[in-house]
C-alpha cells in the first residue's frame, strides 16, 4: 500500500464521490460521502474491520482518488455512472440509470400531463432528472396536481377522443376537463409553463407560493397543515437541487477541461462527459517556468492531448478565450470526422462544469503538488542510475517496452507501453494483433511488431504528422535476454535507426533478476530506485499484453461455439451467455431451459439444442 497517511490529513470536507484502486491500478470499490474528509478515512480506522467483506477491500487498496461535487444530489449519480462503467469488484451494483426515475411532461400532446417515468423514448416529451430521491418525485409530482388541475387520464386528444361528460377528477377540481374542452388551451399551457420552468430551475415562484400558504396556516393556527406544505417545499427544494452532473442527452459527449496554477507547474483537469453522464476524470502537470497565459497553456494541452486520443467529444469546454480557436476546431474536426466545437461558456451549465472541473484542479494541486515534485525528483534519480548502469549518453527521458503474449501460438499479441519521465504515458500504450507469425515464435512475434511500430512512425514522421508513433524513444526494453534484444537491434538497424535497446531479464520465480544491454547482464540492487522503476516498467508491459490476449482469447472461444448457428445471432448469443454463464451450461440446455431466455423463440431453442445435442441423440 502506498503511503497514504499525509493524504488522508489532507482530505476535504466536502461532499463527493472517492475511488479505491489496487496495486494494479484497478477500481475496487466506489462510494459518495456527504464528507470526504470523514468517510474515507474510516476505512482506514476501526470501520475498515467491521466485516470481513470491507476488510478485504481495504487489504487490497493500495491508493484512492477522489472528485468534489456540489451536493448529495451529484455524488448519487456520480457514484451510479461510475460504477455502471467500472463494475468495481467490492460493489453491490447500483440500479441502472434507466431506473432512476424521472418527471416527464408530455408537451408533445395538446394537453400535456405531468408523470413520473424511469425510460426515455423518442417521443419529443420534456424529461427532467433522473432523479435518486424517488419519494421526492412521487410527492413534487403530487403538489403539482394540487396546485394545477391537469388531465391525468391517457385519453387521446389529438385524434379526437372525447368525453360526453367529464370525469371525477373535474368535480372534485383535480382537472379542467379538457376532455370536453372545458378549458382554453393557453389557459392550461400556462400551467405546464410554470412547472417546466420550475423543474429547469428558472423559475422558483412555485416554492414561493407554497411559502405563503405555510404562513397563512400557520398565523391561523392550522399547524398540520403548514406542517404538510412544509414537507411539499423540502421535496421541491430537493427535487431541483441542481444537477450538472447528469443530464438526458444521451448523445451529448464532451470533455471539460479547467487548470490551476502551481509556482513552475500547471495541473490540468479533464472530465469526461459520454452520453451526459461524467465516466471519469484525468489530470496532468505541466511545466509552467514563464507563466504562460491561460489561453497558450490550454491550447499547448489540446495540440499535445487530442493528437493521439482515439476518441474526439463534439464539445471541448474550457475556461479561456483561444487566440488560435479556428485552427484548434478544424484540428479536432479533422480527427473526429465530424464538426467539434471549443467552447468558453459565460454562463448557465456549462458554466457551472467549468466551475466544478477547475475547483477538483485546484484542490488536486493543493494536495499533490509537493508529492508530484518528489515523484519527479525520484524518477529522475531512477532514470540517471539506468543511465549510469548502462553507461547512456543522455537521461532516457522516454522508455518504451514491449512484450509478447500468446497460448501455445494462438491469438499471440504485442504490447508497447511508455513512459516518459518515468510515468506512465498511456495515451501513447498501442496493442499489436500478431499477423504474419504462425505458432508460438516469440522471437518472430517481436521482429513483426517492432517493424510494424517503427516502419508507421518513420512514414509518420516523413509525413509530419505529430502523433506517438512519430515520436521515438530514448531507450527500448524488451521482455526477454539477449536473443530478443539481438532481435530488435536488427530491425533497428534494417531501418537505419539508432535506439538503444536492452533486455529485461527474470528469475525462476518470475521476477526481475537484472538488465541486458551490449550482451553484459546487469544485476541491480533490489532496493535502488532504478530497480524499482525497471521492475514496474516490465509488469506493466506484461498486464497490458496479457489483458489483451485475454480479451481476444475469449471472442475467440465465444466466437468458436456459437458463430454459424442458425438463428442465433449476437443478440441471442450475448443474452444466453448473460442467463447461463457459460457455454458448457447453453450446450447441455434442454429446449425448455433455453426458453427462459427473453429473445429465444421455440424454433432457435430447438436449432441450438438440435446443434449440440443431435449428434449424441444419434448415437443412443
Amino acid at each position: 500500500m502506498k503511503d497514504l497517511e499525509d493524504r488522508l490529513k489532507q482530505l476535504p470536507d466536502f461532499p463527493g464521490v472517492y475511488i479505491m484502486k489496487d496495486k494494479n491500478d484497478n477500481i475496487i470499490y466506489v462510494g459518495k460521502a456527504k464528507s470526504l474528509r470523514k468517510r474515507v478515512r474510516q476505512y482506514f480506522g476501526s470501520y475498515g474491520n467491521s466485516s470481513a467483506k470491507v476488510k478485504a477491500m481495504v487489504s487490497n487498496i493500495d491508493d484512492f482518488e477522489y472528485i468534489i461535487v456540489e451536493n448529495e444530489v451529484e455524488s448519487l449519480i456520480l457514484e451510479s455512472n461510475l460504477i455502471k462503467d467500472n463494475n468495481p469488484k467490492y460493489n453491490i451494483l447500483l440500479r441502472d440509470d434507466k431506473q432512476y426515475p424521472y418527471i416527464k411532461v408530455t408537451i408533445n400532446e395538446k394537453y400535456p400531463r405531468v408523470m413520473k417515468t424511469r425510460r426515455i423514448s423518442k417521443d419529443k416529451a420534456k424529461y427532467f432528472g433522473p432523479y435518486p430521491n424517488v419519494t421526492a418525485v412521487n410527492s413534487s409530482i403530487e403538489v403539482f396536481h394540487r396546485m394545477f388541475p391537469l388531465k391525468t387520464c391517457s385519453l387521446n386528444l389529438e385524434n379526437g377522443q372525447k368525453r360526453h361528460r367529464p370525469c371525477l377528477n373535474f368535480y372534485m377540481g383535480k382537472c379542467l376537463a379538457p376532455c370536453v374542452e372545458n378549458v382554453e388551451v393557453d389557459v392550461y399551457l400556462n400551467m405546464i409553463d410554470k412547472i417546466t420552468k420550475f423543474l429547469s430551475g428558472r423559475d422558483d415562484s412555485l416554492i414561493k407560493v407554497l411559502k405563503e400558504k405555510m404562513l397563512n396556516a400557520s398565523e391561523n393556527l392550522e399547524y398540520e397543515k403548514a406542517a404538510a406544505i412544509r414537507d411539499d417545499i423540502e421535496n421541491l427544494e430537493l427535487l431541483n437541487e441542481k444537477q450538472i452532473i447528469s443530464n438526458t442527452d444521451y448523445s451529448d459527449n464532451k470533455d471539460v477541461i479547467g487548470i490551476a496554477r502551481g509556482v513552475n507547474e500547471v495541473l490540468v483537469q479533464v472530465f469526461f462527459i459520454r452520453a451526459g453522464k461524467i465516466i471519469g476524470r484525468e489530470h496532468y502537470f505541466m511545466r509552467d517556468y514563464f507563466n504562460d497565459s491561460a489561453s497558450e497553456i490550454i491550447s499547448a494541452f489540446i495540440k499535445q492531448f487530442y493528437t493521439d486520443m482515439t476518441f474526439i467529444p463534439k464539445e471541448v469546454i474550457i475556461e479561456a478565450n483561444l487566440e488560435e480557436l479556428g485552427d484548434l476546431e478544424d484540428f479536432l474536426s479533422a480527427k473526429r470526422g465530424a464538426g467539434v466545437k471549443i467552447i468558453t461558456p459565460q454562463k448557465g451549465e456549462k458554466k457551472e462544469l467549468v466551475r466544478l472541473v477547475k475547483k477538483n484542479a485546484i484542490d488536486m494541486l493543493n494536495k499533490y503538488s509537493n508529492k508530484y515534485k518528489k515523484k519527479m525528483e525520484s524518477n529522475l534519480l531512477a532514470l540517471e542510475e539506468i543511465k549510469d548502469t548502462l553507461n547512456l549518453d543522455k537521461i532516457p527521458t522516454r522508455i518504451e517496452a514491449y512484450d509478447i503474449s500468446n497460448t501455445y501460438g494462438v491469438e499471440s499479441v504485442g504490447s508497447m507501453i511508455v513512459f516518459e519521465s518515468g510515468e506512465a504515458k498511456k495515451t501513447d500504450y498501442r496493442k499489436f494483433k500478431i499477423k504474419d507469425v504462425i505458432g508460438p515464435d516469440d522471437y518472430a512475434s517481436m521482429r513483426e511488431v517492432l517493424s510494424r511500430r517503427f516502419k508507421r512512425g518513420i512514414e509518420e514522421r516523413e509525413k509530419n504528422i505529430n502523433s506517438s508513433f512519430a515520436s521515438f524513444p530514448d531507450l527500448i526494453m524488451i521482455d526477454g535476454g539477449k536473443g530478443q534484444v539481438n532481435i530488435a537491434l536488427e530491425v533497428l538497424e534494417n531501418l537505419k535507426l539508432d535506439i538503444e535497446v536492452c533486455g529485461l531479464v527474470k528469475d525462476d520465480f518470475h521476477k526481475t533478476r537484472g538488465i541486458i544491454y551490449n550482451n553484459i547482464e546487469y544485476d541491480l540492487n533490489q532496493s535502488s530506485k532504478g530497480y524499482k522503476l525497471i521492475y514496474k516498467i516490465q509488469e506493466e508491459a506484461h498486464r497490458f499484453a496479457i489483458n489483451y490476449h485475454k480479451s481476444l482469447r475469449n471472442k475467440i472461444l465465444f466466437k468458436s461455439e456459437l458463430d454459424g448457428i442458425e438463428q442465433i445471432g449476437n443478440k441471442r448469443k450475448q443474452d444466453l451467455m448473460k442467463h447461463f454463464k457459460s457455454i458448457n451450461k447453453i450446450k447441455n440446455a434442454t429446449v425448455e431451459e433455453l426458453l427462459e431466455v427473453s429473445s429465444m423463440n421455440k424454433k432457435s431453442a430447438e436449432i441450438l439444442y438440435n446443434h449440440f445435442q443431435g449428434g449424441k441423440n444419434e448415437g443412443n
